[in-house]
């Protein structure tokens, strides 16, 4: 459970093998963009969360998973109602969600992209933007050495510094000052061990931003691959930013529930790459959900189960 969707993932897997996706469904909630000024999720996206889950519950029941992996992420962690909100999906759906911390999104998405890419990429340096946080990791091993997890996700920055549509040039500015002085500060963090081998980006942001820079389409397969430049996202910030919502979701690539969030995920991702001095990096197909199922599979005996 996203910041901007929820997401039910059935695959067969077992340890030792590729978890083979068999049923995918998503509901996009946009929680990130659903909190009250006092940070609390409201009484319609509480709703709208206990429903999505009851629905993927029965949808996974009907497809015969044999374990359920029920997280969420920024959104719920921090909400300042969090605990009655994980006591009424508890009550009315039967299921507990584990809230991951920002350190553990980092970490077990950092997890994915190693074992998608292997050894081979060295050490490694990973961008995820979500709807509620960005997060940064590094290292040489399945675990970083660094794992930073920041307020500035796509949703969360375009619900409170991007009212206007078009954008106004001055909001923009403001934001993109707000997002640069956040990064700035855990830059160090990262650098201190050393260049990168390989830069990878992960969500739904990244790929977006990868597919209207000219990247394959994703119907051409997961094993295509895509890639990011720092000098085509620098082109198409004030593009995007020139640009009304509906504009942005007639891009290649970008849909129409994502399109409001695409303008502050890309000042986010423009201002990693420039911090953090990536000049390229490659799009990864996994991320946290498939960290969560690598981790678990991990921990269970060599047998087939299947889980979401």
């Amino acid at each position: 459970m996203g910041s901007n969707t929820v997401h039910l993932l059935v695959v067969d897997a077992h340890p030792g093998a590729r978890p083979l996706p068999a049923h995918s469904h998503k509901a996009e909630l946009r929680l990130a963009e659903l909190l009250d000024p006092d940070g609390a999720i409201g009484p319609v996206g509480v709703d709208r969360l206990v429903s999505t889950i009851a629905g993927a519950v029965q949808a996974a029941e009907d497809k015969g998973c044999e374990n359920v992996l029920a997280f969420a992420t920024s959104a719920v962690r921090e909400a300042s109602n969090a605990d009655r909100v994980l006591e009424r999906v508890r009550d009315e759906t039967g299921v507990d969600l584990a809230v991951l911390s920002g350190e553990e999104e980092a970490r077990l998405t950092f997890l994915a992209a190693r074992r998608w890419f292997g050894w081979s990429a060295g050490k490694l340096l990973l961008l995820d933007i979500g709807g509620g946080s960005l997060e940064v990791a590094f290292g040489m091993d399945e675990e970083p050495d660094a794992a930073v997890s920041l307020p500035l996700g796509a949703g969360r920055l375009t619900a409170a510094w991007l009212p206007s549509d078009p954008a106004d040039p001055l909001e923009v500015k403001a934001l993109r000052r707000h997002i640069r002085a956040g990064i700035a500060r855990t830059v160090g963090e990262i650098t201190r061990f050393g260049r990168p081998d390989h830069v990878v980006g992960t969500s739904k942001t990244f790929k977006q931003l990868a597919r209207i820079a000219g990247a394959a389409r994703s119907a051409e397969g997961l094993y295509v691959q895509r890639v990011l430049t720092r000098k085509a996202l620098q082109e198409w910030v004030p593009k995007l930013a020139a640009m009304t919502v509906e504009q942005r979701g007639g891009l290649p690539g970008v849909s129409e529930g994502r399109a409001a969030q695409l303008l502050a995920g890309a000042l986010v991702a423009e201002a990693a790459m420039d911090l953090l001095g990536v000049e390229e990096l490659e799009i990864c197909p996994w991320a946290l959900r498939e960290g969560v199922i690598l981790r678990s599979l991990d921990h269970l005996p060599a047998q087939r189960v299947a889980l979401y």
